[in-house]
């Protein structure tokens, strides 16, 4: 029974993981046209850069850029050094926060099943949904603040030149 509980939880995990992909993406559209998006923009849940690679980020950033996830989001990948970093952040924090609104909506349903058929079963579907959904978010939070940084260090030196 535990390791049905397992094998099926995984499953159901990976399944609503990629629900919620759809999920997220038709939250988010509705509340980019509200005031609190601007907020939502700015996220930023682990500002360390060790804790980020304690937790591995850096191995998850590893696979995305190296296996099939690289064709997903095609439109966060910066071309050469003409591309227009705004355009690229605003891109990812749709991702951000499509991904985050699609990690609650499984931890709603994990949270569900832990009381309806077992705690164990719950506690599976959050591995893929922590892999699928928390995981690329907070990927996405460290991308963002690698281009703030660039765009700061571009605006200074726009700054400079304008110097007479």
């Amino acid at each position: 029974m535990l390791t049905k509980h397992i094998l099926l939880g995984f499953i159901f995990g990976v399944s609503m993981s990629f629900i919620s992909w759809i999920v997220g993406m038709i939250v988010n559209s509705f509340l980019m046209k509200t005031a609190y998006y601007k907020k939502l923009s700015n996220l930023n849940f682990i500002k360390s850069k060790r804790l980020n690679k304690r937790i591995g980020i850096n191995f998850f950033r590893w696979i995305v850029k190296n296996t099939f996830f690289k064709f997903f989001n095609q439109k966060i990948k910066v071309q050469n050094k003409q591309t227009d970093l705004t355009v690229i952040r605003y891109e990812m924090t749709l991702s951000e926060i499509s991904h985050l609104i699609g990690f609650a909506f499984v931890t709603i349903a994990a949270i569900y099943q832990s009381i309806s058929v077992s705690f164990v079963f719950g506690l599976i579907m959050m591995i893929p949904n922590i892999l699928m959904n928390l995981y690329p978010s907070l990927l996405q939070q460290e991308n963002k603040r690698r281009i703030d940084k660039v765009l700061q260090r571009q605006k200074r030196a726009q700054k400079t030149q304008q110097l007479p």
